[in-house]
């Protein structure tokens, strides 16, 4: 330390303040995760709670964001009218399966963090005071691929339709398609769930498939695309195999919009293109012009 001119007095060194006993560190606040995203398609960063409260749409350019099942519910059916069924239908592991760990952990992981026993939920429930039968894929859970309870849970519920003779309408989210973890008691589920869709027609039921990005695989192989009318949210991604995996397989380009909802209506896959605050007032529409 240089010593002071005389007349000056000292200046201490820079020292830190002393720490009282007992008194609690305090932390740098941070902005808390999860409170913004950032939108896949204008780049928007935009505030998470704004986007749920607008149906999980962006603000800034009505990017359809990923909507957990329970908000699908929420925006689609009458408040408090939905009826949940077979949610004891459970997952097991039937070949023992493994790849980078047991499937069995992988079950108890996604049911942890989705709140879900699978990727289906079904019931009844009423939608503008119509009766109907309701069934969603959540795309949260193992990319909402369908496993042998997927299969099973759209099946009965498919049957209480019939037997009700009550409509159907099932929102596909799955990038999954059949579940390998399960091998062939996945995929006999899409011959499983389209016979009983068969008969459901058969009897006269009004089947209405929402398809949701994105809506791939077996799913879009079977019961996804057996609508009496098929309706796709704005640029979903709807195909069995990925564009990429095409691509590589024609050894071709592809067109522009390739299995999105746009290109998929223009080539006539696909009946209507329905933003999300639309589809409830355009099913009960449907409903009532085709249900007696």
């Amino acid at each position: 330390m240089t010593p002071p001119a005389e007349g000056q007095t000292p200046t201490p060194p820079d020292v830190p303040a002393p720490q009282l006993s007992g008194e609690p560190q305090r932390r740098k606040r941070g902005v808390p995760e999860g409170l913004w995203l950032r939108c896949d398609a204008c780049g928007a960063t935009v505030f998470r709670k704004q986007v749920e409260q607008g149906l999980w749409l962006c603000p800034e350019c009505g990017h359809h964001f990923y909507a957990p099942a329970a908000a699908r519910i929420q925006q689609l059916l009458d408040t408090d009218s939905f009826e949940e069924w077979f949610a004891d239908l459970a997952p097991c592991d039937p070949l023992g399966f493994a790849d980078k760990r047991p499937y069995r952990d992988r079950l108890k992981e996604e049911q942890r963090k989705t709140g879900l026993t699978d990727a289906c939920v079904v019931g009844r429930g009423y939608l503008r005071g119509r009766p109907l039968v309701f069934g969603l894929t959540d795309t949260a859970f193992i990319m909402g691929s369908m496993g042998s309870v997927v299969g099973e849970k759209l099946t009965r519920a498919i049957e209480r339709a019939t037997e009700s003779r009550l409509p159907l309408v099932i929102i596909s989210g799955s990038g999954g398609g059949a579940r390998m973890h399960e091998g062939i008691f996945s995929l006999m589920q899409m011959g499983k769930v389209s016979a009983a869709l068969a008969r459901f027609h058969e009897s006269g039921g009004l089947f209405i498939s929402v398809l949701t990005n994105p809506t791939m695989g077996g799913v879009a192989a079977s019961f996804a695309s057996l609508g009496d009318i098929v309706i796709a949210e704005p640029k979903a991604l709807i195909g069995f195999a990925g564009p990429r995996v095409v691509k590589s397989t024609i050894k071709m380009p592809l067109p522009p919009g390739f299995q999105t909802s746009e290109f998929l209506m223009a080539h006539g896959f696909v009946d209507r293109i329905i933003a999300r605050p639309d589809l409830r007032p355009e099913i009960s529409r449907l409903i009532d012009y085709c249900v007696r």
